[in-house]
């Protein structure tokens, strides 16, 4: 491999190719963050889905097959076991951590303490400005054509201003699934990208089947779409029948629905059933459509397990990219960033080679 793809990200995270793959809910668990760093990309394990009483165990499976450390984590401050993600990380010695809403100034100064990255995901140039005052060493840019919760904005327009407005280096994600996006992304001036739904859709993803046969079917990037009907929130993902019935429903419908996706919730928290019927009478006195937002956000991990780890994708939800209509193979990671690697090379060689081209003079062309 050439110095093309050498930037100040491998060489901070210690991988091979500039390349992330994000932390993606009950999706990138020990044996896909193993097989990203095996085959030379960084990866981060998610934490938000990984139960508090297994998280150690896949820490310790990735440092096991992959003989270090070399790898993130991505946790959430009101997660119930937020500190145990900060202390693990710390054990540990992990390379980073990723989060949306992050830990406060103390936190981050532990981090950098025992040399742990901070890695902040954000999708808007005020966030990222935020991000770095409060000392993140690297940005992750996400960009609207991202999957999940998203902004409105486009990774072409984000990347720019916050690349003009920051000195830290920034990964750009949002619409990133091949060589050509990872030798655009280099050429702006981003340090690497970051790719969730390119690294779900390969075999070494633990997704089901027949919820991979659900993103390989779609070809038309605007059935990936947008919706506020799960939490109030942007999310950009997959048309199903779940979320159509949860955006036609009325308020009252809408938390019927939320209150019946929530059963597992209801048992995993201990909620009684006269304690949740004494909360949708109180909900329909008061503001329906309120409560049902903060039940399904609460009840988002319940969603994507259906979807994610049960396999079935009609009753859940199917975050996604835009890119996955893209998409039409599942690839090993290994033969994925290999792939990925060689193209990047291939555009920003011929990138060069037509600057330098470019350089000679109409009289030095014909001499030579």
């Amino acid at each position: 491999m050439s110095s093309l793809l050498q930037t100040p990200l491998t060489q901070a995270l210690g991988c091979r190719y500039p390349v992330v793959q994000t932390a993606m809910g009950w999706v990138a668990d020990a044996h896909l963050v193993a097989a990203t760093t095996r085959a030379g990309g960084f990866g981060f394990l998610a934490g938000a889905t990984i139960a508090a009483e297994q998280l150690e165990g896949q820490i310790q499976k990735v440092i096991e097959a992959t003989g270090g450390s070399q790898f993130g984590l991505n946790f959430h401050m009101f997660q119930e076991n937020a500190a145990q993600c900060v202390d693990l990380a710390i054990r540990y010695r992990l390379r980073a951590v990723s989060y949306g809403r992050g830990p406060d100034k103390a936190t981050i100064a532990r981090f950098k303490k025992a040399d742990v990255l901070c890695i902040p995901t954000v999708g808007a140039l005020k966030h990222a400005l935020k991000a770095v005052e409060l000392g993140a060493d690297m940005i992750t840019l996400q960009g609207g054509e991202g999957g999940g919760h998203t902004g409105g904005v486009p990774t072409t327009i984000l990347l720019p201003q916050v690349l003009n407005a920051v000195k830290v280096p920034v990964i750009a994600a949002g619409g990133y699934a091949c060589g050509r996006g990872l030798a655009s992304a280099l050429a702006a001036g981003a340090d690497g990208i970051a790719m969730g739904t390119r690294f779900m859709m390969t075999s070494d993803s633990p997704t089901p089947r027949a919820t991979l046969a659900r993103y390989l079917a779609v070809d038309d990037p605007q059935k990936i779409r947008v919706t506020t009907a799960v939490d109030g929130m942007r999310h950009r993902m997959i048309d199903n029948p779940f979320i159509q019935r949860l955006e036609s429903a009325s308020p009252l419908g809408r938390l019927w629905l939320a209150l019946r996706s929530a059963r597992r919730w209801q048992a995993q928290t201990g909620m009684s059933s006269a304690h949740m019927l004494k909360t949708l009478l109180k909900a329909i006195k008061e503001d329906p459509a309120s409560l049902s937002q903060v039940v399904m956000a609460a009840n988002q991990p319940v969603l994507l397990q259906h979807s994610m780890v049960e396999g079935r994708p009609d009753e859940g939800i199917l975050p996604s990219g835009q890119v996955a209509a893209a998409i039409d193979s599942l690839p090993s990671c290994q033969a994925l960033l290999e792939q990925i690697a060689a193209e990047a090379e291939a555009c920003l060689q011929q990138l060069f080679a037509r600057a330098h081209a470019s350089t000679i003079s109409p009289a030095g062309r014909a001499q030579a």
